[in-house]
């Protein structure tokens, strides 16, 4: 795509910023005139109450009530009269050739920033959970994005009418007739939750700046694996900071704000991205601001209400507008001029026109969520027809597969993951791959022992039916000495299945809280059971010396009842040895444990979570990363 603005018109574009109006939330006198008619909005350049004012970073920032009532002061002494309808959107021209999040599958990957967050469990709904989360947000959050495009649900079917790209012409406040389906932002069917993360790595700052929220996302860009432009076109990061924190000062002020790496106006001077343009926002545990953020906006207590309509806010913005302000903005010049889709239609009273309300995501849950703006309705629209412009907009993505160094006679084992926008079924093939390797059509598995030495790049292209298809390409070579190489098949359960293990009891792969990548065994559950075990057989491989492993044990009963172990079985010299002790603690976090085995040797590996299937007191154990060296 073409880069339309220089560095100088990118930062005059990003001067027209978003401010969402407010209704009194729980004010005697306040609620009938929001009831009746929409909350003035300020212009974003000119308010001096802006949240946004001296901080042009925050985009589609969220005032809080108190601040919201000087800039609807100010506003109502400064109103200016609109060119065009005044709550009309129109396009920006793009920026590095970025609009809107068009054609494909939205990829939500939610950043638990800092150890504030405390230690971490699983809730009933597979969800990452946090000691230090008084409010269980995190559980919300997750449900919230997995639920999105399900149930039928039309709040985000509002965002099908917004286009980019090749043909769309800055200024248009129509999408042209005729654009192919692939420059539309897509029907987010079936949940957009692409990934949890916890950084621990340090604990949050007490006020984070713009400029290490930024790098945060710039740190989980990598954490995931998206470290390349294309991998983060259709990639967003929310970065959660824990309770009791008040990152970029948003107490008093504001709720949330999203923009993308690459501004030069953040605090503290611009966060440099080698992993092209990435989309993040500030998320504040805003359930700290009390009704000033929405607490009670919806619902009685409602103590989330006001956490799930900023998340939905900014997500919204971010679909239309991903890099600020070359997406859809207001620039009518009325009070609304700079607004995003969701700011025109912020904090308006639940019951009016347009105003916020419960939507239903299924079994994911109901959360309170707000209107957006639609031109083509001319209205805030909490509901809105599923656009599908007469054409799949399914885009298959395989992602970037590292560099391999094999052994011969080694046993290989490689996942690839991949992709379809749709969440259609994919087909894996794969070409150049060394002698005595393949690659498993249905889950994209490559594994098999090289049988000569060799060098070379293989191939790996996913398809489906409509037909869409992606590669990704990657050098391998194959040695006759060394060793070292993994003996253990599909130990970090990448392949999203127990595929390599033989199970027994309740067992399961789990995408939340996994040690590494995106997925961990889970032996046990929530719910009382008993005991349950996988294990694989292996060889170690020429210099193998050591076999480790990390688990995570929740165990709130004893260990006379409860526990995790594991053994390891030398079949060639007929010995057993426990590798794991009985374990029981009520969150033991990650810990890693390690073994000697002697190269050549067949090994069996058991790991089991014990669980004597006493109400109220459920063990279970996540194991990952399993592996010889």
């Amino acid at each position: 795509m073409s880069r339309p603005h220089t560095p100088a018109s990118r930062r005059a574009l990003r001067t027209a910023l978003a401010v969402a109006g407010c209704a009194a939330l729980g004010i005697a006198g306040t609620a009938a005139v929001a009831a009746a008619t929409p909350a003035p909005h300020a212009s974003a350049t000119a308010n001096p109450y802006n949240p946004s004012s001296g901080h042009p970073y925050r985009h589609g920032v969220i005032p809080t009530l108190q601040q919201h009532q000087k800039m609807q002061s100010w506003d109502n002494a400064h109103a200016r009269p609109a060119t065009t309808g005044p709550e009309t959107l129109s396009y920006g021209g793009g920026i590095d050739g970025i609009g809107v999040q068009d054609g494909g599958k939205s990829k939500v990957y939610l950043v638990f920033y800092g150890s504030q967050w405390g230690s971490q469990t699983t809730d009933a709904n597979g969800n990452a959970k946090f000691s230090g989360d008084p409010d269980s947000a995190a559980g919300a959050a997750q449900q919230m994005f997995k639920g999105i495009g399900t149930n039928g649900e039309l709040w985000s079917a509002d965002l099908t009418q917004w286009c980019d790209g090749p043909g769309v012409a800055a200024g248009a406040v129509v999408c042209p007739t005729g654009l192919p389906a692939s420059q539309y932002v897509n029907y987010q069917s079936g949940g957009v939750l692409a990934g949890v993360w916890e950084d621990t790595s340090t604990a949050s700052p007490s006020a984070a700046s713009g400029h290490q929220l930024g790098q945060e996302a710039v740190n989980a860009a990598a954490h995931f694996g998206n470290t390349t432009a294309a991998a983060n076109r259709d990639a967003y990061y929310v970065i959660l900071s824990p309770h009791g924190t008040n990152p970029d000062q948003y107490q008093n002020q504001y709720c949330a704000w999203h923009d993308y790496n690459g501004d030069s106006t953040l605090t503290g001077g611009a966060v440099t991205s080698p992993y092209g343009d990435i989309a993040f926002s500030n998320q504040p545990y805003n359930m700290d601001s009390g009704a000033g953020c929405g607490v009670g906006f919806v619902n009685s207590p409602g103590t989330l209400d006001g956490w799930t309509i900023t998340m939905g806010h900014e997500w919204h913005e971010m679909m239309s507008d991903q890099n600020p302000a070359g997406g859809w903005t207001n620039n009518t010049g009325s009070s609304y001029n700079g607004q995003e889709n969701s700011d025109e239609c912020a904090w308006l009273s639940p019951g009016t026109s347009g105003g916020a309300a419960n939507i239903s995501f299924g079994s994911f849950g109901t959360y309170a969520e707000q209107a957006s703006w639609s031109n083509d309705t001319n209205a805030c629209a909490i509901s809105h027809p599923i656009i599908n412009h007469g054409g799949s907009t399914d885009t298959v993505t395989v992602s970037p597969i590292p560099t391999q160094s094999w052994t011969v006679g080694t046993a290989v084992s490689l996942p690839v993951t991949a992709s379809s926008s749709a969440g259609l079924t994919l087909t894996y093939s794969a070409t150049g791959l060394p002698a005595g390797v393949s690659i498993n059509s249905s889950t994209g598995l490559i594994s098999g022992t090289p049988s000569a030495s060799a060098s070379g790049t293989a191939t790996v292209t996913a398809s489906d039916s409509t037909p869409s298809s992606g590669s990704a390409s990657f050098s391998w070579s194959v040695g006759t000495t060394g060793g070292g190489g993994n003996a253990i098949t599909n130990g970090g359960f990448e392949t999203g299945s127990l595929s390599g293990w033989t199970a027994s009891g309740v067992t399961s792969v789990t995408t939340s809280g996994p040690h590494s990548g995106s997925d961990a065994a889970q032996l046990g559950n929530t719910s009382p059971s008993n005991t349950s075990s996988i294990a694989q057989t292996f060889t170690a491989a020429s210099g193998n010396s050591t076999l480790s492993f990390w688990y995570n044990v929740t165990c709130p009963d004893t260990v006379t009842y409860d526990w995790a172990t594991a053994t390891l079985k030398d079949n060639t010299a007929g010995t057993t040895k426990t590798v794991l002790a009985k374990t029981c603690v009520s969150s033991s976090g990650w810990k890693q444990v390690t073994s000697s085995i002697t190269a050549g040797h067949s090994y069996t590996l058991t790991l089991t979570s014990r669980d004597d299937n006493y109400p109220g007191d459920a063990t279970y154990t996540k194991y990952d990363d399993v592996a010889t060296s």
